[in-house]
């Protein structure tokens, strides 16, 4: 396959695949050492949290989806927090602001990562505590290997750190040049005390104290107090009020395969719809400018009904049986023509897009222009489990470092919206439509394949079109990674300053000139990116007991390993 830059990886006994090299290993010691593959996720996604602190770290969140071969079922782990129960639209509304500014800590919202990897932990896990972060607080006391775009990202906000965030400043100032070695004594910290205080006893005692340590104990008072001192609203009331869940999974057949994913709290159950229009093309045979402008305007479609409808589904109706249907697909699919649409195009009854708004001051730092704030880790063991899952959030620039514990919040409340009456509108104890989207699907009824990308709106895309390379065109793992990859941002975008790029697309050169001038033609306008730098899947998969995986050149630090 002429894209091809890796073998697929092949095995017997357990795979990983991840956004960073160390996490891969951590996971991939994990299942060496007799852990199954919820152990080796949460061991991967807690080593992220320290390797990669430009895209996820302590103070964010976590959805996860995986397949657990002893219950024979398929679940969806929230680990993603709510917003206060200060926040209201009043609230915002009383400090002049019409639009949730991406960074700073009145965007925070409950660190809810930690407790969804300890809900996978208890469930279906067997490890310690102490075993599974034994990782992340090596890499974070003995120091790790700083890659570029650690350096470039504090280069971006250096500025806002010396004049703005001094406690960050502290911590990640000089910024650390690539291939040295950068150590988080904070966060070291931190999970040592959590260790500490879950002290002795069964699996489930020494969780249940690590989880009160955080979300009612020391953890708590520490980001309560801070961010009272910084007018904020996040309180240690609503960190105790919260906790992850497990729930059922969306899901959608398409050509032999069952794909799941979260409910509309996330956006996945946008993957789906795309997959419910496409149904009706030919993509197999499709020239490289016809399969591109099909999947485009399938998403344009798509993604007008989720900023219409998706919500968190405990606080607002989202008529999934509706979005998710042959009849409205096929309604639907229509509407595809052989040129491209400019418009926003929601479909149901009475559908409400929120009133463009002009953006609010951002609170603290600038925003890097990349999408792709987010870390991804699939594992797939010898006892048939699959774990897919996306932690991000409380990445180094989104809000200052609470020095107590060593790392900042996450700001997930950028992604409501501040008018009444909209499925994402702003409630106190609420939780964001966000963009975290994980994978999972079944092959002829049969647990198959996770997968999964960072890149927020473009998340539902990149991993879409591994998706369709993969089954609607034939290509292992690794080749339908590697394939050129393309995405739009037509839409609103989930994060401040939510704006959108009518009728755009992004296309990777390798698509060649003349993909291009067809694309034109057809009334995209296209923006021409680098070769390799749209996505960053990866995917773990077993078949007829053969595991596979494989994981994205792209950015130069997502790996697979296994045997």
């Amino acid at each position: 396959m002429e894209f091809t830059t890796r073998p697929e990886l092949r095995g017997t006994f357990g795979m990983v695949a991840s956004t960073h090299w160390l996490a891969s290993a951590a996971g991939m010691a994990v299942l060496e050492r007799g852990g199954n593959a919820f152990d080796a996720a949460a061991a991967a996604g807690f080593a992220l949290q320290v390797v990669e602190p430009h895209l996820n770290g302590p103070g964010g969140d976590l959805p996860a989806i995986l397949y657990d071969a002893k219950s024979d079922e398929v679940v969806v782990v929230c680990g993603q927090g709510t917003a206060p129960a200060a926040a209201t639209i009043d609230e915002f509304r009383r400090r002049d602001v019409n639009l949730i500014p991406g960074t700073g800590l009145l965007p925070a919202v409950v660190p809810g990562a930690f407790g969804g990897w300890l809900l996978l932990l208890e469930r279906y896990g067997t490890w310690r505590l102490a075993d599974v972060l034994e990782f992340a607080i090596g890499f974070a006391e003995e120091g790790f290997p700083v890659i570029p775009s650690i350096t470039r990202i504090i280069g971006e906000v250096e500025d806002v750190f010396r004049a703005e965030w001094p406690s960050s400043a502290e911590v990640f100032l000089p910024a650390p040049q690539p291939g040295t070695l950068f150590r988080s004594a904070g966060v070291a910290a931190t999970y040592r005390r959590i260790v500490a205080e879950a002290g002795h006893g069964t699996r489930e005692q020494e969780l249940e104290r690590a989880r009160a340590a955080w979300y009612r104990g020391f953890v708590a008072a520490a980001v309560d107090e801070f961010v009272r001192d910084n007018d904020g609203l996040l309180s240690a009331d609503d960190m105790a009020g919260w906790e992850a869940t497990v729930e059922a999974p969306v899901s959608l057949d398409y050509r032999g395969h069952t794909v799941f994913k979260t409910g509309p709290w996330g956006q996945g159950p946008v993957f789906l719809q795309q997959l419910a229009l496409l149904e009706g093309f030919d993509l197999a045979e499709a020239a490289p400018a016809e399969l591109v402008h099909t999947v485009v305007e399938c998403a344009k479609l798509a993604f007008a009904d989720r900023e219409a409808w998706y919500g968190d589904p405990s606080f607002a109706e989202v008529p999934l049986d509706l979005l998710l249907s042959k009849a409205y697909a096929d309604e639907r699919r229509r509407l595809v023509a052989d040129t491209a649409s400019g418009d926003l195009r929601p479909g149901g009854d009475n559908p409400r897009l929120p009133t463009p708004v002009s953006a609010a001051v951002a609170v603290g730092a600038g925003e890097p222009t990349r999408a792709g704030d987010t870390c991804h880790v699939d594992v797939a063991d010898r006892w048939g489990n699959l774990v897919s899952a996306t932690p991000s959030g409380g990445w180094l620039w989104s809000s200052p470092v609470v020095p107590a514990l060593g790392f900042p919040l996450g700001t997930r409340a950028q992604m409501f919206w501040l008018e009444e009456g909209l499925p994402n509108s702003l409630e106190p104890r609420k939780r964001p439509r966000t963009t975290l989207s994980p994978s999972l699907a079944f092959l002829g009824g049969d647990p198959y394949l996770a997968f999964g990308t960072p890149g927020g709106d473009q998340q539902d895309q990149w991993s879409l079109n591994f998706f369709l390379q993969h089954v609607d065109r034939g290509l292992n793992l690794q080749e339908a990674i590697d394939a050129p990859s393309f995405d739009t941002n037509h839409f609103p975008s989930s994060f401040y300053p939510r704006d959108s790029k009518p009728l755009q697309v992004e296309v990777e050169a390798r698509f060649g000139d003349e993909v291009v001038r067809e694309l034109r033609e057809r009334g995209h306008e296209v923006e021409v990116t680098g070769e390799w730098s749209l996505g960053r899947v990866s995917a773990v998969a077993r078949e007829n007991g053969l595991l596979k995986a494989a994981a994205n050149p792209r950015g130069m630090q997502g790996y697979a390993v296994g045997r």
